[in-house]
């Protein structure tokens, strides 16, 4: 005869619990998914360079350049980020097919240039070009 504990004898799972495991992959999803924006807070950016184009007509046109000590100057003349969007908007009202050709420095931060398209596009300009060195 038999015993009721002889019955119950230990047997082994033959089968892996991946309960767990899913459970740290998706911790470490999460992980990485908060982490990855933070790690991109400086980017140095490089304008890409390109063949030479012909240039567009002169008389809808405007050259905003941006030199490495943040001056802009509006067809060589100097202009601050305000007075840029009066002078373009004033341009546009009597040409509404006005382009800008926007040029900056090539060691010239990011916010600068933003600040510049910003009163580009306050002025209400929808032709907007950005001018890259040539290949040497």
């Amino acid at each position: 005869m038999r015993r009721f504990s002889d019955r119950h004898a230990l047997q082994t799972l033959s089968e892996l619990n991946v309960t767990p495991l899913l459970d740290l992959a998706f911790v470490l999803l999460i992980i990485f998914m908060i982490t990855t924006p933070l790690m991109e807070n400086s980017t140095d950016l490089v304008l890409p360079s390109g063949e030479a184009r012909q240039a567009a007509n002169t008389d809808t046109v405007r050259t905003v350049s941006i030199h490495a000590d943040q001056t802009i100057t509006l067809n060589d003349e100097s202009v601050t980020s305000d007075g840029l969007a009066t002078r373009l908007a004033a341009q546009r009202a009597s040409q509404p097919e006005l382009g800008v050709l926007i040029r900056p420095h090539r060691d010239l931060p990011v916010q600068k240039f933003s600040e510049v398209l910003d009163a580009v596009k306050r002025a209400g300009v929808k032709r907007i070009g950005f001018v890259q060195t040539t290949k040497d």
